[in-house]
């Protein structure tokens, strides 16, 4: 005898009060909670274990409808289907279709969301989108992710492609990590058409090709003990700047943007955050004595958390070095330059592996088994550090020697 089923009437659901469980046949529950909240659930059998299977709130789901979802319910079973998983599914679906509408504008905001974790600075999120902003986004920011194409690809690159290369490189690499990201969440389903290699590169010239990589001039690594000599009679807070700089074989906006926490003076080491180095990564810099000279003389003579103060700002500007270059009458070179004096240096004259070099420098290094082996050698490089102080002050007399402890440097 088949089991009876609508035995609640839509009266006794509205005046039902006590918690507790109220079958109306065939599965279907009404479940009042002990705070007096009521709900439809379906029960089933599946593998002798009973599961239960919410189908919505009184308040938004009459009884007529909660039966008709119930039946639904009851012919999967007959078929041999778990309705939760089915519903789970189609949920699923649901979401992927829901997905497959998402601009390439909302696919770049989900994909930096995503990496917040490991971009800790609003800094680096802002240099990372800003390429697209300014590229990207008013070429196919509105157009869906899924929609994206060769075609709408280079639309975007072939204005910057010659006139700006290199942020146009960046560009198509920014496009091809959110394609790539869209793709592995199942948002898209062809080729990425930003790929570079076997795509691209058989559309547009080589960047390389079409513009040489240009190095930033720099002084010939034997004339650096004249220019140091002649640089540490400059009483100037950007002389003390520049010194620094050419004795960490840093970069200018690094060591201006030198804060103490920074700097451990016990350990001889300076800390330079993630978040301003350009490969993302943190660099530790050992200190030569030439070095630490210049950081007891500015701790000193301290005004503020930054190392190297400027005059009526924080810190020095960022024309500060270049103009005190033209001073001394080197206009043609740059401060970046100085790196490739280390580098120089190293290559013809140091005894000391090419990957020490590098990581002296605070470059990316490829290849994991060598960077742990050098991540390893910081002593390594603080003897590099070292050797490269003594060369500096290879010219000094023993006045430019003293001047630094003697006097105070004005900006």
């Amino acid at each position: 005898m088949p089991r009876p089923i609508a035995k609640l009437s839509a009266l006794a659901v509205k005046h039902a009060v006590l918690p507790g469980s109220y079958s109306d046949g065939g599965g279907l529950y009404l479940h009042i909670s002990k705070s007096g909240v009521k709900s439809w659930i379906y029960r089933f059998m599946l593998n002798r274990k009973v599961r239960e299977m919410g189908l919505g709130p009184c308040s938004t789901v009459s009884l007529a409808e909660a039966r008709d979802r119930a039946f639904a319910c009851r012919k999967l079973r007959n078929d041999g289907i778990d309705p939760l998983e089915a519903r789970r599914r189609e949920r699923a679906r649901a979401e992927l279709d829901a997905g497959r509408t998402l601009t390439f504008s909302e696919a770049t905001k989900a994909y930096i969301m995503s990496r917040e974790a490991d971009w800790d600075s609003a800094k680096h999120v802002q240099r990372w989108s800003s390429p697209l902003a300014t590229y990207v986004e008013p070429m196919i920011g509105s157009v869906r992710v899924q929609d994206v194409d060769a075609a709408m690809v280079l639309r975007v690159l072939r204005p910057i492609w010659t006139s700006k290369t290199v942020t146009a490189s960046r560009v198509r690499s920014r496009i091809e990590t959110i394609l790539d990201w869209a793709n592995v969440r199942g948002l898209r389903t062809s080729d990425n058409p930003a790929r570079w290699r076997g795509h691209l590169n058989q559309l547009l010239p080589s960047p390389s090709k079409v513009r040489p990589v240009q190095h930033l001039a720099g002084l010939s690594f034997t004339q650096i003990p004249d220019f140091f000599a002649a640089l540490r009679r400059r009483p100037a807070v950007a002389a003390r700047a520049l010194e620094f700089t050419i004795l960490t074989a840093t970069r200018s906006g690094q060591v201006r943007g030198a804060s103490w926490n920074e700097v451990d003076l016990n350990t001889r080491v300076w800390t330079v955050p993630s978040d301003r180095m350009r490969n993302g990564c943190e660099h530790r810099v050992p200190l030569s004595g030439p070095a630490m000279a210049i950081l007891h003389r500015m701790h000193d003579l301290r005004e503020n958390d930054y190392v190297f103060p400027g005059d009526r700002r924080p810190t020095l500007s960022n024309m500060s070095t270049l103009m005190l270059l033209r001073r001394m009458g080197h206009s043609k070179i740059t401060t970046h330059g100085f790196r490739s004096s280390f580098r120089d240096w190293c290559h013809e004259t140091a005894s000391f592996p090419s990957a020490i070099a590098d990581a002296a420098l605070g470059c990316a290094i490829a290849d994991k088994a060598q960077a742990h082996q050098t991540g390893n050698l910081f002593e390594r490089r603080r003897e590099l550090m070292d050797a490269w102080g003594r060369y500096c002050e290879t010219q000094l007399t023993e006045g430019d020697a003293d001047r630094l402890a003697l006097e105070a440097p004005p900006v």
